[in-house]
This record gives C-alpha cells, structure tokens and sequence, in this order.
C-alpha cells in the first residue's frame, strides 16, 4: 500500500491535469467566440457600407417623381386650354 502522501500527490496531479485540460478547451472555445465576433463586426461595416452606398444614390428617385408629376400636371392644365 502507497503511503498517504504519495496518494494525494497523484491525485493532485491528476487534477493538476484536468484543470489544465478545462482550460486549455475553455481557451479554445473563447477564442472561437472572439473569431465569430470578428467576422460578425466586419460584416455589419460592410452591410453599413453598402447600405449608406444604397441611400446615397436612392435620393434622386423621390426628386425625379415629382418632376414627372409637375409635368404631367403642366401637359394636362396646357390640354385643358385647347393647345
């Protein structure tokens, strides 16, 4: 039979190991996570991108219906006259 130190030397050093292993996958799993992070923040600045790039170039459509409004409204009032 070992002696009581020896047993709980081994033990420890077996928890010594289990720890380390948790860690060592508690590490990896973090580091996962930040990666995700990463790729999830580059996405969002590109869709941030592209949507600013869409506004930008939406703006003249609400100006070139009201354009056509007023000269439809110009075509049927110069109609209505007898022209």
């Amino acid at each position: 039979m070992t002696p009581p130190d020896t047993t709980v030397v081994v033990e420890l050093e077996r928890l010594r190991g289990t720890v380390e292993a948790g860690f060592a996958r508690a590490d990896g799993q973090l580091a996962l996570l930040v990666q995700r992070g990463d790729q999830t923040d580059k996405t969002l600045d590109e869709h941030e991108r592209r949507l600013d790039a869409i506004e930008r170039n939406r703006w003249p459509l609400p100006a070139v219906g009201a354009l056509t409004g007023v000269g439809a409204l110009a075509v049927a009032l110069w109609q209505a006259t007898g022209r």
